[in-house]
C-alpha cells in the first residue's frame, strides 16, 4: 500500500517518509523534483512540472515492486498540481487524471508547525498557511483519505505510527 507524505514546503516529508519507512521495514520514495531541479542548469519552466511528475509516478512504482506492506511516498502529485496552478495559472489534464488515478491508501498532511528551515529550492516561507489550506481543500475535493501530523520530529514520527496503525487496522484491505 502506497502511503502518501504530503504538504507545504519545510514540513518533514523527506525526514519523515524516511523514518517511518524505517519503523515498517519497508521502502520509501524521495521526491524526484528535488532532484531534478538541482541537476537544472536553468530555472524550472512549466513543462518541468510534467517530466517531474512523470518520473516521479515511475519510480514510485519501481519502488512499489520491492517494498514491504507500505511504501512511504515523499511527495504525490497534488504537490505539482498546487505548484502548476500557483506559479503558471493552470493545471496539465494529465495531472489532474492521474491524481484520480493514482490514488494512495492513505494521505498524510504535515502540519506547518515545524520551524521553517532554509534551503535554495523553497520559495514562500510567507506562504505556508496558505499552502496548508490549499492541500486540505485538495484532499478534500478528492475525498481522499487524510490525517494532518503535527509535532515536533519524533512527536510526528509518533503520530503517524499510531495514525498509520489505526488506520489500517479499522479499513483492512
Amino acid at each position: 500500500m502506497k502511503i502518501a507524505v504530503t504538504g507545504p514546503e519545510s514540513t518533514g516529508k523527506s525526514w519523515l517518509s524516511k523514518h517511518l519507512a524505517a519503523h515498517y521495514q519497508t521502502l520509501w520514495a524521495p521526491e524526484y523534483a528535488r532532484e531534478y531541479v538541482e541537476n537544472l542548469d536553468r530555472p524550472y519552466r512549466k513543462d518541468d512540472i510534467l517530466t517531474i511528475s512523470k518520473e516521479q509516478l515511475a519510480r514510485e512504482d519501481e519502488a512499489a515492486e520491492k517494498a514491504n506492506t507500505y511504501l512511504f511516498c515523499d511527495t504525490e502529485l497534488i504537490v505539482s498540481k498546487i505548484w502548476e496552478v500557483y506559479k503558471y495559472n493552470s493545471c496539465h489534464p494529465w495531472l489532474e487524471k492521474q491524481i484520480r488515478k493514482n490514488r494512495y491508501a492513505l494521505y498524510l498532511l504535515c502540519d506547518i508547525d515545524l520551524p521553517w528551515v532554509y534551503d535554495p529550492l523553497r520559495e514562500y516561507p510567507h506562504k505556508r498557511r496558505f499552502f496548508f489550506d490549499w492541500f486540505k481543500r485538495e484532499l478534500e475535493y478528492y475525498g481522499f483519505p487524510y490525517r494532518i501530523i503535527s509535532g515536533g520530529y519524533d512527536q510526528r514520527l509518533g503520530n503517524a505510527i499510531e495514525i498509520i496503525d489505526q488506520y489500517f487496522a479499522n479499513n483492512k484491505a
